[in-house]
């Protein structure tokens, strides 16, 4: 990463929890200033907090990225704190866990003004800022369900695959422009973070990320490098890419096994409370951080693949390396 002369100034949304909590503290331990966009108060004060102890500096805005004036508000606020946003991480989300068919029109509705025009919102507030100094870096935070949808949970599958359209045509229109600015989508496997306790949920048992799953410090490391990266999109994780090339060459499969395992692999054996909260409407209580319930799991917490995806160009000059010198070494034995 180039030498900077001042703090990098980041947004993150959802930034108090999960994966937005892990980027946050990430960005944090590399002294940024961050603008911590979340709904709960408390746990943006929390968020804060930490982000000071690890070294960076924060200023916790209450903001439902569903409305844009809330989101335009908080850019606004940030840049009158910390000066000229460098990087804007689109990470807020909501779900809804249930069959497709019991799901309410309003339910819908709100995960896509979250998952989808949240992240439309901080990009356009963004690139309002980063536009005339044709400088800054936008990351969306996708999924690999933005390539390949699974049952039970259709509202967010439909809205990580409509970040997944937008990226696509917002960046070939950035090409078009010469623009300098860097925008990056990170696709992510399962990931151990307190939303499968916060969704909203009709299932029968109490929802889980699929296994093999990841502590939300890999996702936030994959983040952070997009950010730094000119490079189109991250995938993370082994599991993301076998899902993605996986139904690229045979959906029909990927169908008919997520017919068969998709259900029971996303819940345990514990049953649900229905009446528990959730944060479909509101912030959901409490102060977890970054991790869920999965701790005792042993979510992976490094991905091999990961980092040869940041390391590919050593690596292809090491390969490269060992191809000539065991080239030469056949050319002097014959």
């Amino acid at each position: 990463m180039t030498q900077r002369s001042h703090p990098e100034v980041v947004v993150i949304t959802g930034a108090t929890a999960g994966v937005g909590r892990a980027t946050a503290e990430a960005f944090a331990r590399q002294g940024a200033h961050i603008g911590l966009l979340a709904r709960g108060q408390e746990r943006l004060e929390s968020t804060r907090r930490r982000i000071e102890e690890l070294g960076g500096k924060a200023i916790g805005i209450s903001t439902d990225v569903a409305d844009a004036e809330q989101v335009e508000r908080a850019a606004a606020r940030v840049e009158e704190e910390f000066g000229p946003i460098d990087v804007w991480v689109n990470n807020a989300m909501t779900s809804v866990f249930s069959p497709a068919i019991e799901i309410e029109p309003e339910e819908y509705k709100r995960v896509m003004e979250v998952n989808f025009l949240g992240f439309v919102h901080g990009t356009q507030s963004a690139l309002e800022r980063m536009l005339p100094r044709n400088r800054g870096s936008i990351v969306l935070v996708g999924s690999a369900l933005a390539k390949r949808g699974i049952p039970l949970q259709a509202p967010y599958c439909a809205s990580k695959h409509a970040i997944q359209g937008y990226f696509e045509s917002l960046r070939t229109e950035l090409l078009h422009d010469d623009s300098d600015i860097k925008l990056s989508i990170v696709h992510l496997p399962a990931i151990n973070t307190p939303q499968f306790d916060w969704v909203k949920s009709r299932l029968d048992n109490r929802a889980q990320p699929v296994p093999p799953i990841y502590q939300p410090e890999v996702a936030a490391d994959a983040i952070v490098y997009a950010a730094h990266n000119d490079r189109r999109e991250v995938y993370v994780g082994a599991p993301t890419v076998k899902t993605i090339f996986g139904n690229r060459i045979a959906p029909w499969y990927a169908d008919r096994y997520l017919a068969k395992n998709g259900y029971d692999g996303q819940q345990t054996d514990e049953p649900e409370d229905p009446n528990r909260p959730n944060n479909l409407w509101e912030p959901a209580p409490g102060d977890p951080g970054a991790h869920g319930r999965f701790d005792d799991r042993n979510p992976r917490a490094r991905s091999p693949q990961l980092w040869a995806t940041q390391h590919r160009t050593e690596l292809g000059l090491a390969a490269i390396g060992i191809g000539l010198a065991i080239g030469l070494t056949a050319g002097l034995r014959s």
